[in-house]
């Protein structure tokens, strides 16, 4: 009898979790169709080991040949914020933190076949593909860390990619790919409904 009654406990149990509000634990797709754009932020600071978590998210990312160009430049001071900002102002300037996505432009290597040869330079071509899933694998683990980001575009705009270079002090073969500004939000933002089958083909155009 009390083997009876611990197996429908254990049963009923384990149907309570299956159960469970999927708000406490919300699957990649959730996090995926809840994501949005925010724009304004409490003045809550966000914590240091949420920014790692951002980071790390950013560098699960796949890349071409494994090259994983992306660097990060973390920014806090408001006064290097504000100048990021420039003329846009407002969201960069006013997030407690900025993160800045970056793309290293060239990678060494020796070439494909001589292993005895020397080493050589070239451009990465896949650099801009690769930050952009970077880029957008931060801005979900924002979403599932109950923050709020936005994508802020430098590339291929010459005056914002020159406004970042000079006042992060990049190096010549990293450029800017994208600010996130990043915070706890400060508004009542929606995610967009995107779905349009209308933009879907199959098996030709």
């Amino acid at each position: 009898m009390k083997r009876n009654t611990f197996l429908i406990g254990t049963v009923c149990a384990l149907m309570c979790c299956a159960c469970a509000p999927k708000a406490q634990n919300p699957s990649a797709l959730d996090t995926i169709f809840a994501r949005k754009s925010v724009r304004t932020y409490t003045e809550q600071a966000v914590a240091p080991e949420q920014v790692e978590t951002l980071l790390k998210a950013a560098m699960a990312a796949p890349s071409g040949m494994n090259l994983q160009p992306w660097r990060f430049v973390v920014v806090t001071d408001q006064e290097t914020k504000a100048k990021l900002a420039g003329p846009r102002g407002g969201m960069i300037a006013k997030a407690p933190v900025a993160i800045v996505v970056c793309g290293q432009t060239t990678w060494t290597h020796k070439p494909f076949g001589q292993p005895d040869a020397a080493e050589v330079t070239d451009l990465n071509r896949n650099w801009t593909a690769d930050c952009a899933a970077a880029t957008q694998n931060l801005l979900l683990a924002a979403e599932a860390l109950g923050l709020g980001a936005v994508w802020t575009a430098c590339y291929p705009y010459e005056e914002r990619m020159a406004t970042a270079v000079e006042t992060l002090g990049l190096p010549e073969d990293v450029l800017p790919y994208c600010i996130v500004p990043v915070g706890h939000p400060g508004g009542d933002e929606t995610p967009k409904d995107k779905w349009k089958p209308e933009n879907i083909h199959y098996e030709k155009w």
